[in-house]
């Protein structure tokens, strides 16, 4: 089943004719030639479905996926009522043959980016300088609103992959001198996943980093004591070590 909420207005470059894009962090919206598109449930379910995918999919497999309480002949009924209601002259969104279904190339999903981008900053090949804000891109929820089952491991999946780009991405800014960079990458970890350790370890070095020994050790009381009220554990020895030399 899928929640809908109002939309929301976003705020949108300058965009060429037939251009095409496609936003799943934060909430569904597709966009025209710059302009918001109206679709009906199903056609959203099945855009966003393709879109989460790295590979062209079979038609049976998309229609048993997304249509799971049809017989067989009824889904494949629905999916093809919902590839005509994708249907917008001057604007391909999926590519369809006979027997396989997949996004069209020249739809520009932020999704495909943020993953884009994450796996580079974890291959320690990505340009951070010429991003604004690169942990904004990094720490979206995949359709917050929806509850279809299929996106319990791809929400996950672009969580797991987020946060750890997110530490690298701190650690990369801590390595160049920018504690101030390093800091809202940090942050934006360690909210993504308050009982991540790791994220906290990364944030107090970043504390450390800029001589606020007072912060680190804030940092460190509070992670300690989420480990604790949360789920009964201690903390690492890593994360006592990092500590040590303040609260000798």
């Amino acid at each position: 089943m899928i929640r809908t909420t109002a939309g929301r207005p976003r705020a949108t470059a300058r965009t060429r004719p037939g251009s095409t894009s496609l936003s799943l962090l934060g909430g569904f919206e597709l966009r025209c030639d710059g302009e918001p598109v109206s679709l009906p449930l199903t056609a959203q379910r099945l855009l966003a479905f393709l879109a989460v995918q790295e590979h062209p999919l079979q038609r049976l497999y998309v229609a048993g996926m997304l249509w799971t309480d049809a017989t067989d002949a009824r889904a494949a009924a629905s999916l093809r009522s919902s590839l005509w209601r994708l249907h917008r002259p001057g604007h391909e969104l999926v590519v369809s043959t006979a027997t396989h279904l997949r996004l069209a190339p020249g739809v520009d999903g932020d999704l495909h980016r943020a993953f884009e981008f994450a796996r580079r900053v974890l291959a320690g090949s990505a340009g951070v300088d010429g991003v604004v804000a690169p942990e904004a891109a990094l720490s979206g929820e995949l359709l917050p609103d929806w509850y279809d089952e299929w996106l319990l491991f791809e929400r996950e999946r672009f969580r797991q992959l987020g946060l750890h780009a997110l530490e690298q991405l701190a650690n990369r800014f801590l390595a160049l001198g920018r504690p101030g960079r390093a800091l809202g990458a940090a942050l934006a970890a360690v909210r993504g996943e308050p009982l991540r350790e790791s994220a906290h370890r990364t944030l107090i070095r970043v504390h450390l980093a800029e001589g606020n020994a007072g912060e680190a050790l804030r940092q460190y009381e509070l992670c300690a004591r989420l480990l604790r009220d949360r789920l009964g554990l201690a903390p690492s020895p890593l994360l006592e070590e990092l500590v040590s030399p303040l609260t000798r």
